[in-house]
């Protein structure tokens, strides 16, 4: 039995979208210039975008903060966004911990490097619902 990516047609075409803003614009330019270019590619490929959306951060279900992404995709997906020479094991660290407080399952970190565009992709579901019957 084959496995199937979680969202798998929408990371496709989010993937698509970033090359096509890394291709016109490399790693030169800020971070609030590369999400807009990436919120008109991501429209272009007809995915419903919310930009700056307030989601409440949960600790044993109390509500302890709020994170604000730079992208949600489709209300599945959310997208963080960095434009720095790499991404370090806190970015990534700090990613993980907001997507675990949300209720999204998928994130994309997404740098773009002037080295290089680099997207990771984390996953988060089975452990946050083993936690919430714990």
């Amino acid at each position: 039995m084959e496995d199937k990516l979680l969202y798998e047609k929408e990371t496709y075409l989010i993937r698509g979208a970033c090359f096509e803003v890394w291709n016109e614009f490399g790693g030169a330019f800020k971070e609030k210039i590369i999400e807009k270019a990436l919120q008109i590619a991501l429209k272009e490929k007809k995915l419903n975008i919310e930009t700056q959306k307030r989601i409440n951060i949960y600790f044993k279900n109390i509500k302890v903060g709020i994170y604000i992404p730079d992208i949600i995709v489709n209300n599945k997906i959310i997208i963080e966004l960095k434009c720095k020479p790499f991404m370090s094991k806190g970015d990534i660290d700090q990613f993980w911990k907001y997507l675990r407080g949300s209720k999204y399952k998928l994130g994309l970190l997404i740098n773009f490097s002037p080295k290089g565009l680099i997207m990771k992709r984390i996953v988060y579901d089975t452990a946050r619902e083993k936690n919430a019957s714990a």
